[in-house]
Order: C-alpha cells, then structure tokens, then sequence
C-alpha cells in the first residue's frame, strides 16, 4: 500500500545574522554570527543544517562556497543556538541554511537564503530572542 507524504510548513523556526561587536577577521572584515531561533513552545530534535555560500563575482566567475554540516541533538523551546560565524566578504553570495529537524516522528525542513547583499545594517531589525538586532528570516 503506498503512503503519501504530507510535509507541513515550518513554523517559529527563523536564521538570524548577528554582528558580533568587536570581532574581526585577520585582514581586518567584520565578523557576524549565524543563529537558529526556535520561537515554539517545543524542542526541536535532532537538527540537521547544512550550510553554503554560492553565486558570482563581480567579474562573473561562479562561486561556489564549502558546504558545512551541523547537527543539534535538541534546540529548546524559546532558544537560540550559534550555528556558525559567517564573514562579511560573502556577503555578496547566497548564503543558504537548509535546515531539517525532527518533532515526534515527523521531519520538517526548510531552507533559509539570504540573497546577495541583504545582511547590512539597512535590514536590521530587533531579534527578542537574542535581544539583539540583526537581519532575521523566517
């Protein structure tokens, strides 16, 4: 007997784009921190997030960042988690968070994109979470 797959939307769960104060590159670039907010009133569970940069230079040569893989046994509710730091000179690439997590025995995922140049100061907006401000996609 075939089952069908019903997926459900994502729901409380956003990425957040965070200056972090103070910290810098070697060649002197701002660095930002990337978040996972779970804005629900339950864990999630076994959180997968993939993560890569891609698009083009100036000079229209394709780019094509590492993917990195990070896992999460559980984020709890009404939490935050740093996901990983993320320097300003990509800024101008895709920068993708696909994220997968599991509650109960259902899995649900949803991929994040920040398009070129929307991290900066100008998208900013008040994250309570954090209490603190940053570009935030839900």
């Amino acid at each position: 007997m075939k089952q069908d797959i019903v997926f459900d939307p994502v729901e409380g769960v956003s990425v957040a784009v965070i200056p972090d104060d103070g910290a810098r590159t070697p060649e002197g670039q701002s660095i930002w921190q990337v978040y996972l907010l779970n804005h629900n009133s339950f864990p999630l569970q076994n959180v997968i997030i993939n993560a890569n940069g891609y698009g083009q230079r100036e000079d229209g040569e394709k780019v094509r960042t590492s993917t990195l893989r990070y896992l999460f046994e559980e984020v709890p509710a009404h939490a935050a988690v740093p996901v990983e730091p993320i320097d300003s000179s990509l800024f101008h690439l895709n920068n993708q968070y696909w994220v997968s997590y599991y509650r109960g025995p259902q899995i649900f995922d949803k991929r994040f994109i920040f398009v070129p140049d929307s991290i900066m100061p100008e998208n900013f907006t008040h994250i309570a979470l954090l209490d603190k401000v940053g570009v935030l996609h839900s």
